[in-house]
Order: C-alpha cells, then structure tokens, then sequence
C-alpha cells in the first residue's frame, strides 16, 4: 500500500524510500548507471562495466531493441534463469510477463527508449500451489549503442519470497516513467585512458567470462547465443 504524508502544501511519498529498502539492487543498478551518465541523457553501452555492479550482478540484465516495445534479453543475471526456469538469453523481456501484462511493458519499453526515459516498475507474480506469490520491481534504463542510438537498455530484477516451481511470470502494479533531461555535457571530466572500443569490450567479455583466462568468475552473466555482450 502506498502511503503519503502532507508537509505543509507537499505531498511526501515514504513509497520510494521503503521501495529502496525491500529491493536495495534495483537501487544499486540505478545508482550506477546514474553515474556513467556524467551529465549526459545516458551512458554508453560501452561505458558498462559489470565489475562496478559485481555484488548486484545476479538481478542484471541487458536488453537489445528490436522493433518499437519490443527488446530481447543479451545479458541475464542468474536470478531471472532461477525465476524462469530455464536461460532467459535471446528471450524477449515480455516472456517474463503474464498475458495481461505484455502490452503494458511494451509501452514502457518503448517511452524508456524513444523519450528517453527511465521507468521503475513494481510487480506481482501469479500464485499456485507450489507457486507463492512473489514481490518484485524491475528498472529499465537506456543506454546508447556505439552508434549513438538508444537501442539499449540496463536493467535489474528483484523478486522478493520462495521462488518454487518455475516460470514465475508477473503483472505490473504500479509503474514511474521518468522523462530525462536533455544532454548537459559531462559534469567531471572523463579518463584521457580510456582503452579503444574494441580493446574495451575485450575487456568487459573477459570480466563476464572470468573462467576462460584461468581465473575463478566473479561475474555470473549467461551470455547471448553468439558470444557477444549485446
């Protein structure tokens, strides 16, 4: 239940802060990309780093747009398999959804894409025998493609309560949509070493490997079928 408190002629919402607590990773997620953003509408899809979110990665995701509402899973934390059942990889986001709620995440995805905007979403899941209802929020946030387009988009899912018998599959509740304000120009200025864009990506598709160079995982992402980040 969303409670309110009147300061004065304000309206106060305590939903954001308590929202904060039971999910602390969607909170995480967004603080970190809050931060590429350097005083730009977004950051890169280059700029993303899954070491700055390693203790929050298991609810990460990364999705690719295909047609306006529509984006497929890239990149997975091991928290959406877990609630599905089965790899999310090459999924689209809305398989995740009941029937009822796929047209609404369609228009979400959409204004976070082509506003820009960035959107928080709180869901509930179906319920059965062996399936206890679930709490969960999801964050949708654009990123640009090296091309410059807002094709992108970083993401986390937190579910709250026993998983059980998968797929879990959720409605939307409520949703905050954000518009987001035009491009000011980096705020600080940013690293004159940054590696070149290949060398860069290498660098981030070692860190989600981790096992290939020898050296235990400390990344669990489930890449794309073909081997990319997305």
């Amino acid at each position: 239940m969303k409670i309110e408190y009147l300061k004065g002629s304000n309206v106060i919402s305590i939903a954001p802060a308590r929202a904060q607590a039971h999910f602390p990773s969607i909170a995480r997620v967004d603080a970190y990309w809050d931060a590429l953003r350097n005083g730009r509408v977004m950051p890169t899809r280059g700029d993303v780093d899954p070491r700055g979110i390693s203790d929050v990665l298991e609810y990460a995701f990364v999705l690719e747009k295909n047609a306006p509402g529509v984006a497929r899973t890239r990149l997975a934390g091991m928290h959406l398999n877990d609630l599905m059942g089965m790899e999310v990889r090459g999924m689209p986001i809305t398989a995740m959804f009941l029937p009822e709620g796929r047209r609404e995440l369609q228009m979400v995805l959409e204004s976070v894409l082509e506003s820009p905007a960035k959107a928080r979403l709180t869901l509930e899941s179906d319920s059965g025998l062996t399936r206890p209802k679930l709490e969960a929020q999801m964050v949708l946030l654009p990123l640009k493609d090296e091309r410059g387009r807002p094709t992108r988009i970083l993401g986390a899912l937190q579910a709250k309560g026993k998983i059980g018998r998968g797929p879990r599959r959720f409605r939307i509740t409520t949703q905050s949509v954000e518009p987001l304000l035009s491009d000011t120009g980096p705020q600080y200025p940013m690293a004159e070493d940054r590696a070149p864009a290949r060398t860069q990506a290498a660098e981030h598709t070692a860190a989600f490997d981790g096992a290939e160079s020898g050296t235990a995982p400390f990344l669990r992402l489930v890449h794309d079928a073909d081997g990319s980040e997305g």
